[in-house]
């Protein structure tokens, strides 16, 4: 077990949590509270809004926990919804002052009693030069005060920094940069703090301070800073012990007493259990026999449907009020999510907000009281594998068809899924499919689809997206600015080839600074003899990856011949043959995050379909229904 808490949480859990093991989740929410309460409170420092901040990526983090492909990565997956959340409160929150202009003093007042500074040195019991670290990140620029909150952890032992870069969708040499300029401002702000604090003081810092009103901020930082700079007084004050020093080791910032009665094991320092990490015995530590009913929910908490009322019918902000504060609300929230998954709304990146209730997925509406399940346990999700996807257009029982295909995920070749339903325990993700979808409209529609963003399809081909190169990357930081997981554009072949347009794009992307998550790929086997074309796809797929070193999507994927404008299919059996055998090929290699099948509806026109219509699956329909 690392004393470092990169454990946390263990990948067994992760595991059992995603297959609907009720305590599991409880557990996995118990064991990421204190990570997720430490990157908002100190991002938002201290905002009396942290509180709803944790519950909203909680809620996202249940919901979208079956979607994970890699337990192993739960944590890093953690940390960029929490990341995500932090944004858009951020924006939420200029786009408030923007319209109440008179009420800056307001949105920006932090909650005294839950200053992050002053928090930390209060329950770390901080002092000396530690105490000025955490005095001095007050005087921050508020965009740094996301990045504050991760390299904090990192430097404390509790995330590396790989899961840094991947939270803010930057490299890591990108990370390196960012950080020294934030930690030559947190040195400076220290100088200031000292020197603010000397008995008896320079009187010309009292003089350079006129006019101050005691609060830290950057301009004041500034200005203090170049006054300790220039003064043989001020600037000689003691020797500055380096930061990484002063932090290394340190336990993660433990929670409010009051959340304890709840969470305990949620609530314990790592300097007093020696480990952030998972063990089976600290995440039981607050299910004693007796208390904890089949539903999850202790007989303590207020009365597991009375509390999950309240959280579902509570206005913004109220979150504190609720009996035991976060912990009582993350433990309701796994009922809200996975007991009772119907009836919370939506959360605002999963459907669009200005869907019309009858355009909103069956698995986000609320059920009439006796749909619900008498025993409260949770409802098995219907797909057989989170991986496994499909391309889908809409035609007569495209919604049934998806359900029965126990399709994990689907994509549509836009940013909306009109007259398709979502099964239940399915995701949709949306596309940017070209230059034309670039609009307000669509980014919007992208951004409150998911976590994932597919774009530009097939920009090779005249009859796709068609485009060059240099306007793909041109456009490209308007999709980075969705805050999206960006897959590359999906090019029709020649992925692995240098100078490619997949290539050049990627040289390209590098070049600018732009941030591309993962490979997104097309492939189409000609010969239809099975091993020959799993080991042709196999080879497309390990020449793509030893290029980039990327996840990889792939995103189409059957055997069609195409020849002079025309295309050749194989037999039926012939593409199941193929389906069953490709798809096995594909969960032996770690770097394919998803794959998609093209497509679900079988035509006269598209033979590798796997349904002739809402009820009949075909050969190849039934072949995709048993894969993994």
């Amino acid at each position: 077990m690392s004393p470092t808490g990169r454990g946390l949480p263990h990948v067994g859990l992760v595991v059992a949590a995603r297959q609907g093991d009720q305590r599991a989740l409880n557990d996995v929410v118990a064991a990421s509270l204190p990570l997720v309460y430490n990157i908002v409170g100190r991002a938002l420092r201290g905002h009396a809004d942290v509180d709803d901040v944790v519950q909203e990526t909680l809620v996202r983090v249940i919901r979208y926990l079956p979607a994970l492909n890699d337990p192993a990565a739960y944590r890093s997956w953690l940390v960029a919804i929490t990341i995500r959340q932090v944004r858009d409160w951020e924006q939420r929150r200029r786009l408030a002052l923007n319209r109440d202009a008179r009420l800056d003093a307001i949105h920006n007042v932090p909650d005294p009693a839950s200053d992050f500074a002053g928090v930390t040195i209060l329950r770390l019991g901080l002092t000396d030069q530690r105490r000025e670290v955490a005095e001095a990140t007050r005087w921050l620029d508020p965009d740094d005060q996301e990045l504050l909150s991760l390299w904090w952890l990192e430097e404390t032992g509790v995330l590396a920094r790989t899961e840094v870069a991947d939270a803010l969708g930057l490299s890591p040499g990108h990370v390196a940069v960012r950080i020294h300029r934030m930690k030559e401002q947190i040195q400076s702000a220290r100088a200031v703090v000292r020197a603010l604090r000397a008995q008896p003081g320079c009187p010309d810092l009292r003089a350079a301070a006129a006019g101050w009103d005691g609060t830290p901020n950057p301009l004041w930082r500034k200005r203090l800073a170049r006054h300790v700079r220039e003064c043989a007084s001020c600037g000689s004050l003691g020797t500055l012990v380096p930061i990484d020093r002063l932090l290394a080791g340190m336990a993660l910032l433990p929670l409010p007493a009051s959340l304890s009665a709840h969470f305990p094991s949620a609530a314990v320092p790592p300097a007093a259990s020696q480990a952030v990490g998972y063990q089976p015995s600290d995440l039981t530590a607050g299910h004693t026999a007796g208390t904890t009913p089949p539903g999850g929910v202790p007989a303590d908490a207020g009365g597991g449907d009375k509390l999950v009322d309240l959280v579902v019918s509570r206005p913004r902000g109220l979150l504190p009020s609720l009996v035991g504060g976060v912990a009582a609300v993350a433990l309701a929230i796994t009922a809200l999510v996975v007991i009772r998954p119907d009836d919370p709304p939506a959360p605002s990146w999963a459907v669009p907000p200005a869907a019309p209730p009858a355009a909103i997925p069956s698995a986000t509406r609320a059920p009439s009281p006796s749909a619900r399940p008498s025993s409260r346990a949770p409802v098995a999700p219907a797909v057989s594998s989170a991986r496994k996807g499909v391309g889908v257009w809409n035609f007569a029982g495209a919604s049934q068809a998806l359900a029965s295909s126990k399709a994990g995920w689907y994509y549509t070749w836009g940013t909306q899924h009109s007259g398709i339903t979502t099964p239940q325990g399915a995701t949709f993700v949306p596309m940017i499919r070209g230059a034309e979808n670039v609009t307000a409209a669509d980014l919007a529609r992208a951004r409150a689809a998911g976590p994932y963003l597919l774009t530009f399809n097939e920009p090779d081909l005249p009859e796709q997206s068609n485009m060059t190169v240099e306007r793909a990357l041109d456009l490209w930081p308007q999709l980075m600015a969705t805050g999206s997981r960006l897959g590359s554009p999906a090019v029709a072949w020649g992925a692995a080839d240098a100078q490619g347009w997949l290539d050049r794009f990627m040289t390209g992307a590098k070049a600018r600074g732009h941030r591309v998550d993962f490979i997104t790929l097309h492939w189409f086997g000609a010969d239809f003899t099975t091993a020959t074309a799993v080991a042709q796809l196999r080879q497309y797929l390990q020449a793509v990856y030893r290029r980039y070193g990327k996840p990889i999507w792939l995103t189409e994927f059957a055997l069609i011949r195409f020849d002079g404008g025309s295309q050749q299919f194989p037999s039926q059996e012939q593409q199941a043959a193929f389906l069953t055998a490709a798809t096995a090929m594909l969960g032996q290699l770690s770097y394919v995050q998803r794959y998609a099948w093209f497509g679900l509806a079988a035509t006269d026109k598209d033979r590798s379909g796997l349904f002739s219509d809402g009820t009949e699956a075909t050969l190849v329909g039934r072949a995709f229904q048993a894969a993994r």
